[in-house]
């Protein structure tokens, strides 16, 4: 469930429009005033905004909420504005070309349906002019098995619904386990078919009957025979696929704990995830760390980029 809190009856985009455009004008931006409107507005709502603003003012929202705005706060709107395949495409070439570092790039990729992924392909390419394969090959620096295994999931064809052949999930556990831990070394091959080519429900099944076969989670296996971002895109698609609520309820927490905060994560997850499962992650994160999201995050940021990530987050419960 989505923790968009959006009023009963919302202003129309051109009265919106209109609101933001006073925000702007003067000496110095009325912060308050575009997050009360943008963070309460869905997906097309805001994209029905951006259409009036830039009818009746001739400017790009994006460009002026750009020079009126900065830093943490700066980085989340802009990517909250973005329609939810923009975003990721956005995500996507920051972390292969920009800086590099593959996290958000494999967090995107492996928590996406195989619907989205071929939307999420196309909208790369418009944007972009490249195709998002030839990026994934271009970035050497993450390991051929990690490159493997993103290519062939994003253009693998996998069925997205609740049905599971449990015998051929059980052939699955097996095959992993032979091509894992029962041998010296990694069959990295068989892990990237079955990561690749399996429903998320299937994989769910699959982690369920290798535990019962082996005694110990399908996660731990993974994590003992392999390293690195092979290891975290494996890890991602099986936690998503068993429970993304408390995968991204755990992203949350590392990138809050310890001395300073993984701003970068924190705006990735939240602008991402609230309009998608947020509710099951704040429900996730509070039975495993006993504090409430929104407390953190509050203790964590500061100012108007506080407020605007809470005001997604919604109420503090």
């Amino acid at each position: 469930m989505a923790t968009l809190t959006v009023p009963p009856v919302p202003p129309s985009p051109r009265d919106d429009a209109v609101q933001l455009y006073r925000a702007f004008k003067g000496l110095g931006c009325d912060t308050s005033a575009v997050i009360n409107i943008l963070a309460h507005r869905d997906a097309t709502q805001r994209a029905y905004i951006q259409q009036e603003y830039k009818t009746m003012y001739s400017e790009e929202l994006s460009k002026r909420l750009a020079s009126e705005l900065s830093g943490s706060l700066e980085t989340a709107v802009l990517l909250w504005l973005k329609d939810p395949a923009g975003r990721d495409a956005t995500i996507i070439r920051k972390s292969l070309v920009e800086i590099r570092d593959n996290l958000g790039a494999t967090e995107v990729i492996c928590s996406r349906t195989p619907s989205q992924l071929q939307y999420l392909k196309q909208i790369y390419h418009s944007l972009f002019g490249v195709y998002l394969e030839n990026d994934i090959q271009s970035t050497t620096s993450t390991g051929i098995d990690h490159q493997k295994l993103l290519l062939a999931y994003i253009s693998t064809p996998r069925p997205e619904g609740p049905e599971v052949n449990r015998e051929i999930a059980q052939k699955d556990a097996k095959a992993l386990y032979k091509a894992g831990e029962k041998k010296l070394g990694t069959d990295e091959k068989t892990f990237i078919h079955i990561f690749s080519e399996r429903s998320a429900a299937h994989l769910a099944t699959v982690s369920a009957y290798y535990h019962d076969m082996y005694g110990h989670s399908l996660k731990k296996a993974i994590k003992k025979e392999t390293s690195g971002p092979f290891e975290l895109a494996l890890l991602t698609i099986i936690q998503c696929a068993i429970h993304p609520g408390k995968y991204f309820a755990k992203v949350l927490h590392k990138a809050m704990k310890g001395l300073g905060t993984n701003d970068s994560t924190l705006i990735r997850v939240i602008v991402t995830r609230t309009e998608v499962d947020m509710q099951y992650i704040k429900a996730e994160y509070s039975k495993k760390h006993r504090k409430t999201l929104n407390d953190e995050v509050h203790s964590e940021t500061s100012g108007h980029y506080r407020a605007f990530l809470l005001s997604l987050l919604g109420p503090n419960i």
